[in-house]
């Protein structure tokens, strides 16, 4: 008997405890998935994206409130009622005409052309000979411009709303008209027409015009070849997300979360859930730097256009940031669309990741690197600068004569034979004048992976999608072995330049360039930019040093001399390589360019800020006149001097 009482009072401890846990525990859940069988929820149309802020906190790309009309077709409707809403809505806006939707609409208006077939070929359609498309397409074409003149203004306006009504998914929310007027609002409110509603959608305003827009990226409706990826991530087909750059690149935080609905029994809604704004994008980009890099380099091309020589020449790029961290400061491009009267200009900031050009002796540290890393060369090994002559193979020279050169004035006084000579020493034959050199892609993979360890040649991880490399050469030979160590084979984008030298002025430690300094849900702190160490360049700390040392030689007493003004103690490197173009778009490279670039820090031993300018197709090599335009060390100064001076 005790034993039953024992028994039967855990069982009810057991049913006391169950209820308890579904009641108490699980109530919520079961209360919301009772609540969703029971009701119908929907989400509003948009929600605001987060913002896009500068690393000062200035708003950079914000959100628009636009009164916009919907409709959202009603199950049942009929045709004939779907053209009344069409024209009860016209008789309130003023819409611009489609032209495309006057004979769909007119068809619909009469008896669906019936009369525009014959009866041979509804004969022919019912013995299959003719599809519906068929009949569809004879019907329209046999629409003239006097049948539709029997459509007044109404009428016209009408069928633009109606081919708006049923465009896309029957499901969609569909936009009719945006920016309603509270006079067209308050008539569409009264007029309580049937699938109709007015909200406040949200579009993008840029508060810098088109300063960095390209690299924002845009929004739209979710591709085609996305739908499933986006729906598994709880969107709706009809979401706007990011489509390119930054919009997509953290598109996860910028998505605002929409309003949230309960349909009632009468059609209409009630709000159950306010929507948020989307988290906030934080930039490593100082607008007020952003601004002064654009105009330095749209002043500087048309300055540079003034020189002879200068037909092919449109373009220039620069980057400056934070060699410590990797953080992009300002970045720009800009072409010259217009004769420099005009001086109309086009951003071209894209090319900055997915553009590549030759860069010229820039390369020539990492030449250096090579020449350390294979014992090639020592700190303090010198040459007589001199000119190779290979078999078959046009002597080449640096520039002018330098006499005695080492590893450091051979960066600071831009020696081509010093980099030869290293070139030579990869391949392990010893050379002489006019000798035969059957290069392998080995002696190019030695060059090639010391660029690498900098940032040259490879994804250099910038926090932007549709990054590309530059070209590497696909054929070896002893002239393209000796190209490939004064950059004058491979190409390589500008980010790769920016990359490579915040390596350099890192001693080593190669990171990802970035945009995002961090990601705040108002003040909370969501993500911040970890500045991840990527790799260390394989070299001996005194060797790294070496280099810094050479380039800082280059910008005191070489050929970057006067590129970052000498007070702010920096270290830099010229660049110039011969290139050529196709003048008349036949696929023949029929013209000889020339083109430059700088890359540089400062201050050389604990740098501060490091830069990058490129300017292709600077000028034409023509009947041996060459233009001296230094734009790549008026941009370099003029930025750099406005970083030391005002940051």
């Amino acid at each position: 008997m005790k034993k039953s009482y024992v028994l039967l009072s855990l069982f009810f401890l057991i049913i006391v405890g169950r209820l308890f846990y579904i009641n108490v525990i699980e109530g919520k859940s079961y209360s919301d998935l009772l609540d969703k069988k029971i009701n119908n929820y929907v989400y509003g149309t948009s929600a605001p994206r987060g913002r896009i802020l500068d690393c000062n906190g200035v708003v950079l790309v914000d959100n628009i409130g636009v009164k916009t009309l919907f409709y959202n077709k009603i199950n049942g409707i009929s045709i004939d009622e779907e053209i009344n809403v069409a024209y009860q809505i016209a008789n309130i806006i003023n819409i611009e005409i489609n032209e495309n939707s006057l004979k769909r609409f007119w068809l619909l208006k009469n008896n669906n052309g019936v009369d525009l077939i014959t009866d041979e070929e509804y004969e022919l359609y019912e013995k299959r000979k003719l599809s519906n498309s068929d009949l569809k397409n004879m019907k329209l074409t046999r629409i003239t411009e006097e049948m539709l003149n029997d459509l007044n203004g109404l009428d016209r306006e009408a069928a633009t709303i109606y081919e708006l009504m049923n465009k896309g998914y029957s499901y969609e929310k569909k936009i009719i008209y945006k920016n309603i007027s509270d006079e067209e609002y308050s008539k569409i409110i009264e007029s309580n027409i049937k699938g109709i509603s007015t909200e406040l959608t949200w579009e993008r305003v840029y508060n810098y015009g088109d300063t960095l827009k390209d690299i924002f990226g845009s929004i739209g409706s979710i591709p085609e070849e996305k739908k499933n990826e986006y729906l598994k991530k709880g969107y709706e087909l009809n979401d706007i997300v990011g489509l390119s750059y930054l919009e997509l690149e953290y598109e996860d935080y910028l998505q605002g979360k929409k309003d949230l609905y309960r349909v009632n029994k009468n059609n209409t809604l009630t709000l159950v859930e306010e929507g948020k704004r989307g988290n906030d994008l934080v930039l490593s980009i100082d607008i007020e730097v952003q601004l002064e890099l654009e105009k330095l380099i749209k002043e500087n091309i048309i300055k540079a256009k003034k020189y002879k020589n200068t037909n092919y020449f449109s373009e220039a790029y620069s980057i400056v940031g934070n060699p410590n961290t990797g953080e992009i400061i300002a970045m720009s491009g800009q072409k010259l669309i217009s004769d420099i009267n005009d001086a109309k200009f086009k951003s071209i900031n894209t090319n900055l990741i997915n553009t590549s050009y030759t860069v010229g002796s820039v390369v020539k540290m990492g030449t250096i690197s090579a020449g350390y890393k294979y014992n090639v060369i020592d700190i303090g090994t010198t040459v007589i600068d001199s000119c190779v002559k290979l078999y078959q193979v046009p002597i080449k020279c640096s520039y002018k004569s330098l006499g005695k050169v080492n590893d450091l004035t051979a960066i600071s006084k831009s020696s081509n034979y010093y980099q030869f000579k290293i070139a030579l020493g990869l391949t392990g034959i010893n050379y002489k004048y006019n000798m035969k050199l059957n290069t392998t892609i080995n002696d190019f993979e030695k060059l090639r992976s010391m660029y690498r360890e900098y940032g040259l040649s490879t994804i250099t991880g910038i926090d932007l999608p549709n990054e590309t490399i530059g070209i590497i050469g696909g054929l070896t030979s002893s002239d393209l072995l000796l190209n490939l160590s004064i950059g004058q084979y491979d190409t390589y984008t500008p980010i790769e330049l920016f990359q490579y030298v915040n390596t350099i002025a890192s001693s080593g430690i190669k990171r990802s360039p970035q945009l995002m300094k961090k990601i705040m849900n108002e003040d909370l702190l969501l993500k911040e930019n970890s500045y991840n160490i990527l790799s260390q360049v394989n070299l001996e700390n005194k060797y790294l040093e070496r280099i810094k040392e050479g380039m800082h030689l280059a910008t005191t007493s070489g050929t970057a001399r006067g590129y970052i003004k000498s007070d702010y103690n920096p270290a830099g490197k010229t660049g110039t390589s011969e290139t050529f173009i196709d003048t008349n778009n036949d696929g023949i490279m029929d013209t000889k360019t020339t083109s430059i670039a700088f890359v540089g820090f400062a201050p050389y031993d604990k740098p501060k800020y490091s830069v990058v300018v490129l300017a292709p197709n600077i000028y034409e090599e023509k009947d041996y006149e060459y233009s001296k335009v230094y734009i790549t060390r008026y941009i370099s100064k003029g930025i750099t001097n406005f970083l030391f001076e005002n940051r």
